[in-house]
């Protein structure tokens, strides 16, 4: 009896271990970009599943110009959805899918340069808050900057999307009773990159997590810009990395664990992922070398 008791205990315990780890599945979209995709997307697919989170299928969209009619991803299957994607208009059947996916409750990420995307598509410039290029301009909505200790809209008016010259910065975590940010320090040093700068957009439903200085000398714009964002569209989250621009800004460490906590706050809305030893600290970069 007592033999059988711990049996069935074990396959119970066993059962839930199982289940609490059960790999979320996820999703890379790409296929079109201003940006080598063909780089980055095997850099994201190892992140995340070397993560030991996920596990992670690619949809790769008909070449820029070509027909795109039968491009049609099974959103659906997914818990999480990772745009690589910045190019031609999907297939309104595709658009509608979409919509459907995230306002039903799958979780999204915007990488990078995804949001540059879809000027036109009013419900995917919701779901991205801030984006820039793309002919967007103070029409799309205001900017969004940290002044004085607070986030404000500025509305004036201009082009959307800039950076300077790629350089080392730091991230300034704005809220850190997030799950992606909890336990992480207040600042921390991210690796050469991009930092976006002048975004613009509805702003709906949106918090700004992370900042950084946009500093004059490389070319920025003297104001603290959004860097990490986590928005709500219907019943979906959505985490907006400005992040990793290519292979050197995404071997930071920080990049990584805020990609591999993004993506899982947006496929459960828990963060399981602990932050590891060799975290940036306010000063130093830290960084993994990734497959070539």
């Amino acid at each position: 009896m007592r033999k059988s008791r711990f049996l069935l205990l074990l396959i119970l315990v066993s059962g839930a271990a199982l289940a609490a780890g059960k790999p979320i599945k996820a999703l890379i979209v790409d296929g079109q970009n201003n940006h080598d995709w063909k780089a980055t997307t095997p850099l994201l697919k190892k992140i995340l599943e070397d993560s030991g989170r996920f596990t992670v299928d690619v949809a790769t969209s008909p070449a820029p110009k070509a027909d795109m009619s039968g491009f049609k991803p099974a959103f659906s299957d997914y818990k999480v959805v990772v745009m690589n994607y910045a190019g031609d208009a999907w297939p309104q059947e595709t658009q509608t899918a979409f919509v459907k996916y995230v306002s039903d409750g799958g979780g999204l990420v915007i990488y990078h340069a995804a949001d540059n995307a879809f000027t036109e598509w009013r419900e995917y410039n919701e779901m991205i808050g801030l984006g820039g290029w793309g002919g967007r301009d103070e029409k799309a909505g205001p900017m969004v900057r940290y002044r004085d200790g607070k986030f404000v809209r500025d509305t004036q008016p201009g082009k959307a999307g800039h950076h300077g010259k790629q350089h080392e910065f730091q991230i300034i975590n704005r809220d850190l009773k997030h799950p992606i940010n909890a336990g992480l320090p207040e600042k921390w040093m991210h690796a050469k990159d991009e930092l976006y700068d002048s975004l613009r957009g509805p702003a709906i439903n949106l918090n700004v997590i992370s900042t950084a200085f946009s500093d004059r000398g490389p070319g920025g714009t003297g104001e603290h810009e959004p860097m990490l964002m986590v928005l709500r569209f219907g019943k979906g989250k959505i985490f907006h990395t400005g992040l990793g621009h290519a292979r050197e800004a995404m071997e930071c460490v920080g990049f990584m664990i805020t990609l591999v906590r993004g993506a899982e706050w947006a496929a459960t809305g828990k963060v399981t992922s602990k932050v590891p030893a060799d975290f940036p600290t306010a000063d130093k970069v830290s960084t993994r070398p990734l497959p070539h």
